[in-house]
């Protein structure tokens, strides 16, 4: 069967005026202009299969968000091939549109001044779904959504949670075959959080392929079965979430603030193979593995021997372990000025 998102030597340049600072700088750009080309996505082969759940990960600027708009259309490539459901997606961006559904983040398909209800009408309209199906989708989205009291409300006065939901809704109105997502979960609490997650997860297993970013190891880890590392442009990684979490993420860190200064040796013989620094006098940070100690553990052991104001646990984001993946040598320095 061929994928249903194919990909093969994407590359995205853009030109970015190159021109001195100030005054001069300016009049001169205006005379002899000069650019300096900046390849956003570097040769990306890329294949999902129908029905998968892929995360796609990578620092910022690192070519998320170039890559799903070259596959729903809204870029054209520079190089290369790309296929969504069989169709060239700038090549017929009606017939592409029709198949895919996006959350583009801090961007709103909702009309500013319209209430929520009158946006989802006029997508009814524009995507041509029936009657039946129409009703049939908005009852279910907006009982798994929670989003029957928005849609009277002007979406210019929706929370950032609230306007989540609802694009997250709009998106989904006309059951597209292929959902992007980017941060589908951002600004929502926990309890409507999970409810996403697990409608979600039912998408995917009705045969919805999502290509999901962000930077939620919740949400990758729970919804997506696979991942992608992007990293200046080009794929770093590709495999299960599950061997990049274990391989990269056992390393976790407690940052304590302390009523005195820490007796770090002691700290250090009960704590065995734990790396334990003090970054200030009465400041007490201790990275551990957490496949074979839990950060319980380790307060109750710091807590037994000095007392604590604070303490602050840090598992490692995505972003840290991407970095991991291409750029140690960045991780070793953050880690040192935690």
């Amino acid at each position: 069967m061929a994928p249903l998102i194919e990909a093969t030597g994407l590359v995205k340049e853009f030109r970015r005026p190159r021109r001195d600072s100030g005054l001069t700088g300016a009049l001169k750009h205006l005379v002899t202009r000069r650019f300096d080309i900046h390849r956003a996505v570097d040769g990306i082969d890329l294949r999902v299969g129908e029905g998968e759940s892929v995360a796609y990960a990578g620092p910022n600027g690192a070519g998320k968000s170039t890559t799903v708009k070259l596959l729903t259309g809204i870029l054209v490539p520079t190089a290369g091939e790309v296929r969504v459901a069989g169709v060239v997606p700038h090549r017929d961006r009606i017939a592409n549109a029709k198949n895919v559904g996006v959350v583009f983040g801090q961007r709103t398909q909702l009309w500013w001044d319209l209430p929520v209800g009158d946006t989802f009408e006029l997508l009814r309209d524009m995507y041509r779904i029936p009657a039946a199906d129409y009703r049939r989708s908005l009852g279910r989205l907006t009982e798994v959504l929670e989003i029957g009291p928005l849609l009277p409300v002007l979406a210019r006065k929706l929370s950032l949670g609230q306007r989540m939901r609802a694009d997250l809704a709009a998106a989904l109105l006309h059951q597209p075959h292929i959902l992007y997502l980017d941060e589908p979960t951002i600004g929502l609490d926990l309890d409507v959080k999970d409810r996403v997650r697990t409608f979600l997860r039912q998408l995917v297993a009705d045969g919805t392929t999502i290509l999901l970013t962000t930077h939620d190891i919740g949400d990758i880890e729970e919804v997506c079965g696979r991942i992608v590392v992007i990293d200046e442009g080009r794929i770093r990684h590709d495999g299960p979430v599950e061997v990049l979490r274990d391989a990269l993420a056992s390393a976790s860190s407690v940052r304590f603030q302390l009523s005195a200064s820490a007796p770090l040796d002691l700290i250090r013989e009960r704590l065995g193979d734990a790396e334990v620094t003090a970054p200030g006098e009465r400041e007490l940070v201790v990275r551990f593995d957490r496949t074979t100690r839990t950060a319980g553990a380790v307060a109750a052991t710091v807590m037994g021997l000095v007392e604590v104001r604070d303490l602050r646990i840090n598992d490692e984001g995505i972003a840290d372990l991407i970095r991991r993946i291409h750029r140690p040598d960045e991780v070793t320095a953050r880690s040192g000025a935690a």
